[in-house]
């Protein structure tokens, strides 16, 4: 059976950085509250008129250039994101436009922090059939434009960093590729963690000024709801990728999960009863890029050593709609 391998990889974050002490400026809070509820240190925000399709521009064009493909091997472009540039349409088109490739199908898929390995499932899926040769898979996200940068949004605020993170997608040569994905759902939760605000159910999508001073435009998240969901899920779903390919955690060299809060890695950690050296986290350099943590943490990983050819990685996923995801890849 055909498997999908990836055959390139990079991630662009925008260069201005944002550290604990200039949130202390913005918000009632301190390096010592964030670091302790977060292990963040610091993260990017984009500069003014910059986009997710700007970051993710670049994150594509390297990916390209280490698979070596150019933009008219390309055949279909996957996007990951909740923050495309503009209402609609998304980023995937803009890819295909700004990039120069053909006519090809290009489209985003919106599942908040799962929806890099939704995406990796879907793509997985065409090349597997044979109905693509060359995918491009972007992780993307840019939440710093909907943050409140004051004290009222100080508990969601210091979380929240820009990043895209690419891959290219390709027939593997050999035994190695993704063996596997899991996705999983659970809308009753919705609420827990969203931005109500632009939609349909609203006249003018929602921007009046009564909507808008009751902050439903902004992101909300219920903390320990999504804590006490995570540390559930995460376990589940790594456990299932073993499973379903005959796998233990002594066969894996590294767990990259989706780098939401270092408490949540640690109590992942404990639960499996590994230690934490098994599973990868750079939260502290670039914070909860959401779509884009785990292709960001693939790279670092990868080049820091942790994995390479003919070893076996995790990656794991849970964030809004609840969603969560999985994916065993041999490398």
């Amino acid at each position: 059976m055909i498997k999908t391998s990836i055959t390139g990889m990079s991630f662009h974050v925008p260069e201005h950085i944002v550290t604990n002490a200039d949130l202390e400026e913005m918000m009632d809070t301190s390096d010592e509250w964030i670091r302790t509820r977060s292990g963040i240190q610091e993260r990017r925000w984009v500069k003014e008129g910059e986009g997710a399709s700007d970051l993710s521009i670049i994150a594509s064009e390297s990916a390209m250039a280490n698979a070596g493909v150019k933009s008219s091997d390309i055949d279909m472009v996957i996007a990951a994101t909740v923050s495309s540039d503009y209402y609609f349409p998304g980023v995937a088109v803009q890819l295909q436009e700004k990039m120069g490739m053909d006519t090809i199908g290009a489209f985003d898929l919106r599942v908040g922090c799962s929806a890099f390995i939704y995406g990796l499932s879907v793509a997985d899926q065409f090349i597997k059939t044979g109905q693509c040769k060359t995918i491009l898979l972007v992780g993307t996200d840019v939440l710093s434009t909907v943050l409140e940068k004051n004290p009222i949004g100080r508990d969601v605020g210091v979380l929240f960093g820009d990043g895209a993170g690419a891959v290219i997608l390709q027939p593997s040569e050999n035994d190695s590729g993704v063996l596997s994905t899991h996705m999983h759902s659970d809308g009753k939760y919705m609420k827990e963690l969203w931005v109500e605000l632009p939609g349909s159910k609203f006249k003018d999508r929602g921007f009046s000024n009564e909507l808008m001073e009751q902050r439903r435009h902004r992101l909300f998240m219920n903390g320990r709801e999504v804590f006490r969901h995570a540390v559930k899920r995460f376990p589940e779903v790594i456990q299932e990728a073993l499973d379903a390919n005959n796998l233990t955690l002594n066969d894996v060299a590294q767990i990259i999960p989706h780098q939401a809060n270092r408490r949540i890695t640690e109590a992942v950690a404990k639960r499996m009863g590994v230690g934490t050296d098994l599973i990868y986290s750079n939260i502290h350099r670039y914070g909860n890029t959401t779509a884009a943590t785990i292709p960001i943490a693939m790279c670092e990983a990868f080049e820091e050593g942790k994995f390479s050819a003919g070893d076996h990685i995790i990656l794991a996923a849970f964030g809004s709609g609840f969603t969560w995801a999985s994916a065993a890849i041999k490398w």
